[in-house]
């Protein structure tokens, strides 16, 4: 004697506005197998949540044309270089006399990168110039004590003035090839991150 049927119940067809169950709410094993296969092999999946955007230079490397498989994909990050990194998380190098300073384009770009600093051109000489307001005289002497500390162990240290009555004065460029170079932004970028506010004029709220 041949066996019954077995059905199995279809979750997603119990959402039907009729709560009279009926046979066409329940499907046969088979047909819910490859009715599940066709919504995981979907477009509008939402992905792994999780994932980071790639490095630049993993972009340059592309990696994305080296992957193979589908599911079992082996995933592997790569370590950031130096060109992947913050200004402030790099290192300054020698640079040899022969190098040429960086055009005024390439230093445009590496602008975008520091906080406060400006471009000038003294006598055709490109600089980096950074400006702060202190409270007195005291407090610039101090701001320019924590940039020496900041950036004492680069070797590649900036020109500090204090203008009176409240202004500190930051110079960078590198003298060796007559203007500036990767090492000048590395710089500005370290002096970013020293703590400054504690050292400002203070604001006046109204009342």
């Amino acid at each position: 004697m041949a066996s019954a049927p077995h059905f199995t119940f279809h979750p997603l067809l119990s959402l039907s506005k009729n709560l009279t169950y009926k046979p066409q709410n329940f499907l046969p094993l088979t047909s819910r197998r490859s009715t599940v296969k066709i919504r995981a092999s979907g477009a509008d999946l939402l992905g792994d949540f999780g994932a980071r955007d790639p490095f630049p230079a993993e972009i340059e490397s592309n990696f994305a044309e080296k992957v193979l498989g589908n599911v079992s994909t082996e995933h592997k990050i790569l370590i950031p270089i130096a060109s992947a990194l913050s200004l402030a998380q790099q290192e300054c190098i020698p640079v040899s006399q022969l190098q040429q300073p960086l055009s005024e384009d390439e230093a445009k770009k590496l602008l975008l990168k520091v906080v406060g600093w400006r471009l000038v051109n003294e006598e055709g000489v490109l600089k980096l110039q950074g400006l702060w307001k202190v409270r007195d005289a005291k407090c610039g002497d101090e701001l320019i004590n924590r940039v020496n500390n900041a950036v004492e162990s680069t070797g590649h240290l900036p020109t500090l003035h204090f203008d009176a009555p409240n202004q500190v004065r930051a110079e960078l460029w590198t003298s060796s090839i007559g203007g500036l170079s990767l090492n000048d932004f590395i710089v500005a970028a370290k002096i970013d991150e020293i703590k400054v506010s504690d050292l400002q004029p203070r604001q006046r709220v109204w009342a």
